[in-house]
């Protein structure tokens, strides 16, 4: 039996392969990381049913792995590792066609918005992006989009066969007993650090100026201009105005709601009122309907940068701030309630790290911003509201809670039950994955390269 231990790093192979880590592999595909010069191979070297797998694919990730394991040497069977679980991606393909699992267009466009916002922040802004690749955000996203709708396939697939699959605290404590003593990780100092967000408002001639803009733009229409000329010049979207603001076909509460009631109002051509949203200011055009599908076009204008007031959010969260200090709310049911961020107030306020899912995050990895702000915090506090800059540029006042403070440790039973839950959880849903994959493998054809026959999840073919 492999020791338990491993399964935490199988674990975060399977994230990185099934969700593309969740950037690293589209980050591959784009050439982010790939050395100055260095040119892959290319080559299929395994074949399950119609889906491939290259060489280019397997070299990838073992390239990441290597910068991952910085100049340590990597197990032996790693290769055959990432192989079998290439393999087992593309075996979820095969069968999510064979049994019609398909995903939602609006969910791989919700993906690459998410992806193209992260990529964004990490090198400066869009306009940066776009220089680096020579190409509009909009063709990025193309290139993408074939990649990220087969992760969302196999994570849906994923879904079916190990989703319901859970871990009592006995399977956690016989896991942490299957670790040998000498093989217990050791952790570095960790933290969990909360945050309650509230974005600046826009001040009141800042919108009038919007609304009046789009309201000028819209009597010209009624008057005979285009609105895809008018779109292409004055839209602040940049996906949709070099479209002529065309958005596509949507289906019921896949748009922000207010955006959505102004186009089902429409007629076929008819042209909204100026309706505002959680984005900016819209003008919309319904194009047609088919069944509970329907495709607008909208020019969209943003109320002008600089012209937020961060007064309404400071008082919001020192209001917020003193009652959560009073013990008479939480921190975690105040994030969920009220924090403008509405990925980390789910969470109870609490950041995720992006490794392993869990709400525990080393100190040398923390957004320095975060790091000189815990620096001299006790466990517990709460800070000032103190101003933020969102990843798209919105102004923001936030809150940060320091809830917890690790010192470095080996693993133990009782500090590091959370950590252990999850890779115990990891180990049984890997199991699940074995046992269909197993089960399904002969049910498709499946051939590798005789160069890597001794990877030997591979070796029988069909």
């Amino acid at each position: 039996m492999t020791h338990s231990i491993d399964v935490l790093k199988r674990a975060a192979l399977l994230t990185v392969l099934l969700l593309a880590g969740t950037f690293s592999a589209t980050y591959a595909q784009l050439g982010v990381g790939r050395p100055v010069g260095q040119t892959i191979v290319d080559g299929i070297i395994a074949k399950i049913d119609n889906q491939i797998v290259l060489r280019s694919d397997l070299e990838t990730i073992m390239a990441q792995e290597k910068a991952r394991a910085e100049g340590k040497p990597l197990p032996p069977d790693m290769q055959c590792r990432v192989l079998q679980s290439l393999a087992l991606n593309k075996l979820l393909l095969a069968k999510a066609e064979t049994d019609s699992v398909v995903v939602e267009d609006s969910q791989v466009k919700g993906e690459l918005d998410r992806r193209m916002n992260y990529f964004a922040q990490q090198i400066g802004s869009e306009k940066k992006l776009e220089e680096y690749y020579n190409k509009p955000i909009k063709q990025l996203k193309e290139d993408l989009r074939s990649q990220v709708k087969e992760q969302l396939v196999q994570q849906k697939m994923q879904e079916q066969i190990s989703g319901k699959v859970t871990v009592t605290p006995r399977e956690v404590r016989q896991f942490f007993n299957r670790i040998p003593k000498d093989s217990l990780p050791y952790y570095s100092t960790e933290v969990e650090v909360g945050q309650i967000i509230k974005f600046a408002k826009v001040n009141t001639t800042a919108k009038q100026a919007a609304q009046a803009k789009l309201n000028d733009l819209r009597a010209r229409i009624l008057a005979g201009e285009s609105f895809e000329t008018l779109a292409k010049q004055f839209s602040e979207d940049p996906g949709s105005g070099a479209q002529g603001g065309y958005l596509g076909f949507f289906g019921r509460k896949e748009l922000v709601p207010e955006y959505e009631a102004a186009a089902l109002r429409l007629d076929p051509g008819g042209l909204s009122p100026v309706v505002e949203s959680q984005f900016g200011f819209h003008l919309i055009q319904l194009i047609e309907r088919k069944g509970d599908k329907y495709s607008t076009r909208h020019i969209l204008i943003k109320p002008t940068t600089g012209s937020t007031d961060v007064n309404e959010a400071a008082k919001e969260l020192t209001n917020l701030r003193r009652r959560i200090l009073a013990d008479s709310i939480t921190f975690a049911k105040a994030a969920k309630d009220n924090s403008d961020d509405k990925q980390s107030g789910a969470n109870g306020g609490l950041l995720q790290n992006r490794e392993d899912g869990s709400s525990y995050l080393p100190l040398d990895k923390l957004d320095p911003a975060i790091f000189f702000t815990i620096d001299t915090m006790k466990v517990g506090h709460v800070t000032p509201p103190m101003p933020y800059r969102t990843d798209d540029g919105k102004d923001a006042m936030r809150i940060i809670w320091l809830k917890s403070n690790t010192p470095p440790h080996q693993a133990n039973f009782k500090d590091d039950y959370q950590k252990l839950a999850q890779a115990a959880l990891s180990e049984k849903k890997n199991k699940a994955l074995d046992e269909w994959f197993e089960k399904n493998r002969g049910s498709v054809f499946i051939e590798v390269d005789p160069q890597y026959g001794g990877c030997k999840l591979l070796n029988t073919v069909n």
